[in-house]
């Protein structure tokens, strides 16, 4: 115990000398500058300190910071990502749009040329028949279409209306193998018929003999023959004579001036005088029921 007591005292003196040393050293560094020296010299000191105190706090500010901005560039990248694919999806309908057009104003310069009335459909569906080669389009008889009109394309003669429904027609292209058309070698006026062939982009040119005047390059056009197509439309161009001495007739082949695998929009052609009122069912005029009619009074 009296050990005890006697270390009492020697801590209080101390912490009372420490106390005072303090007051002073405030009192000094307030009134005047002569600490400054040593509390830069103590700094050097004490600044490890304060790094190694607050390293614990910088670590987690910036580890967190660092997944914060991770998530948020992730979120960003994702939003980037969706209004990217969105953008390059109305850049491609504004590319499809672009060629439309194009293929459009094609149509309508050549409807100027033609100086006949025409009506622009748009293809609906192909037939997957393996020799039958039609497609349907989005004009029928409410539109005044009818069977035997001719078909064709920007480039030229695509084939003949078939069979017309309401808000439809079918069209039998010229390549089918139950199509044939009066053509004309524009280079001479040589008349000769092209038959489909069942194979894109073919046609046959049976009935010309091996001395006849036509070679390849030479432009098929529709003679106005039979009726169906006026004539000097453009049908297709000679790519291959090859004669046949064994045989009464050469062997021809041509291919369609019309892109008949890729056009996605045709002229439906009226040929005769009378237009035909878009948009109404096409209605015959009446005849009067006898010659007397003619002459009763309204």
């Amino acid at each position: 115990m009296k050990l005890l007591f006697a270390k009492g005292p020697s801590l209080n003196t101390r912490l009372l000398v420490a106390l005072l040393v303090s007051i002073s050293m405030l009192v000094i560094d307030y009134r005047s500058e002569r600490l400054d020296r040593l509390r830069s010299l103590l700094s050097v000191f004490t600044y490890p300190l304060q790094s190694l105190a607050s390293l614990p706090v910088d670590f987690y500010q910036t580890v967190s910071g660092t997944v914060i901005s991770f998530v948020e560039l992730q979120k960003e990248n994702r939003r980037l990502k969706e209004a990217q694919f969105v953008n390059d999806a109305k850049l491609l309908k504004f590319a499809a749009l672009e060629k439309e057009n194009t293929r459009l104003r094609m149509l309508l310069e050549n409807s100027f040329q033609l100086g006949e009335q025409v009506l622009v459909a748009e293809l609906v569906s192909v037939k997957l028949a393996p020799y039958e080669h039609t497609v349907v389009v989005n004009k029928g008889s409410r539109f005044g279409v009818h069977p035997e009109q001719p078909v064709l394309d920007a480039n030229g003669i695509v084939g003949q209306v078939v069979r017309a429904l309401p808000s439809s027609s079918e069209v039998m292209l010229i390549t089918d193998p139950d199509h044939a058309i009066p053509v004309q070698v524009n280079r001479n006026g040589l008349r000769t018929i092209a038959f489909g062939t069942g194979q894109p982009n073919r046609l046959h040119l049976p009935f010309l003999a091996n001395n006849a005047d036509i070679v390849p390059g030479d432009l098929l056009v529709t003679s106005g023959l039979g009726g169906v197509f006026p004539a000097g439309y453009p049908v297709a161009v000679v790519d291959k004579f090859e004669a046949r001495p064994d045989k009464s007739f050469a062997n021809i082949y041509a291919t369609p001036k019309a892109e008949l695998d890729k056009s996605r929009e045709f002229l439906i052609v009226w040929s005769h005088s009378t237009p035909v009122v878009l948009g109404e069912s096409a209605k015959a005029p009446a005849e009067p029921e006898s010659k007397d009619a003619e002459h009763v009074a309204p």
